[in-house]
């Protein structure tokens, strides 16, 4: 089974998710063992965000690591906020203790939105799947003729509700995400939604990857009020990377992200229905996992990882 949050000495843990981990100064909102410039907003409250080794697949956290993937996700998430300049973020630093080194960021404590905000700008998963029953994804009506792979006239925004672990995410229409958190919030978070996947998009697309799509989270800043982006950015567990130069739409793309723990999950090797735990992953499976999120990072930021 996945391993026990880390104790981590001046830092109380108060929450697991699927992959990462949060914890509060054990103290209070005295944030230990780093500096932050903002002092304000350093008393309106901290958390520290750990990314672990942890893999979810089908809204299940697998029993087997990846080893690094925190470290990658972490450093990866933090490069593309710096391309991400013009959006606020949560992170206050990245001065943490040595048990977390690399792999975890002090931020910002938000109040979260309630809803996962998606955006797409090429069809598959399950965007593909509505769209073969309903020429719709998240009741959005697209052209006919598109098929698996195949990139949008423009990209579009697809929120989801955000469940608790081991549920479910249901999608929802834009109306309802607004009856969730206001006209004004929703507008905010869809603009910067795809003004994120726009921008990332292009600079990816000039490293010879393509993001498919991706999923951002948004919060308020309980100090300046301000819509915050939060959570991780642009990773293999929250975006479709595909090699552009193997990009062919009409079947499956070759993948840099998690889809390849997918594919074994659910093919005849795993023996896993989808209703019992699911099974440890084989060495293999983790190998090129781990390696694919490594050449993710590489080609994405132009810089070696180093565990």
């Amino acid at each position: 089974m996945s391993p026990e949050p880390t104790e981590i000495p001046g830092w109380k843990h108060i929450y697991s998710g699927k992959v990462r981990d949060l914890y509060v100064p054990a103290g209070g909102n005295d944030v230990v063992g780093c500096s932050i410039s903002n002092n304000a907003q350093a008393r309106a409250g901290s958390v520290m965000v750990v990314a672990t080794d942890r893999i979810s697949a089908f809204d299940h956290v697998l029993p087997t690591i990846i080893p690094d993937k925190g470290k990658i996700l972490t450093q990866l998430s933090l490069w593309w906020f710096d391309q991400l300049d013009q959006v606020p973020n949560h992170v206050l630093s990245t001065n943490v203790p040595h048990e977390v080194a690399g792999r975890a960021m002090i931020c910002k404590s938000l109040s979260m939105f309630p809803v996962e905000c998606i955006a797409r700008g090429y069809l598959t998963g399950t965007g593909l799947k509505e769209y073969q029953r309903s020429g719709t994804v998240c009741g959005l009506g697209l052209p006919d003729g598109l098929v698996d792979g195949s990139r949008l006239e423009e990209p579009i925004f697809t929120p989801t509700g955000k469940a608790e672990v081991g549920e479910h995410d249901e999608a929802i229409t834009y109306e309802e995400m607004t009856d969730a958190v206001g006209r004004a919030m929703g507008e905010r978070v869809r603009e910067l939604t795809l003004y994120i996947y726009s921008t990332a998009e292009r600079i990816a697309r000039e490293r010879g990857i393509i993001l498919a799509d991706t999923k951002v989270e948004f919060g308020l800043d309980s100090y300046f009020g301000e819509v915050t982006l939060g959570d991780e950015v642009l990773t293999p567990d929250s975006s479709r990377f595909w090699d552009g130069q193997q990009w062919e739409p009409g079947r499956p793309q070759a993948s840099f992200d998690k889809q390849f723990v997918r594919d074994w999950l659910t093919s005849d090797a795993s023996e896993w229905d989808g209703t019992t735990p699911p099974p440890e992953l084989p060495q293999e499976i983790v190998d090129k996992t781990r390696a694919r999120y490594v050449e993710a990072y590489e080609k994405l930021t132009g810089l070696e990882f180093s565990a």
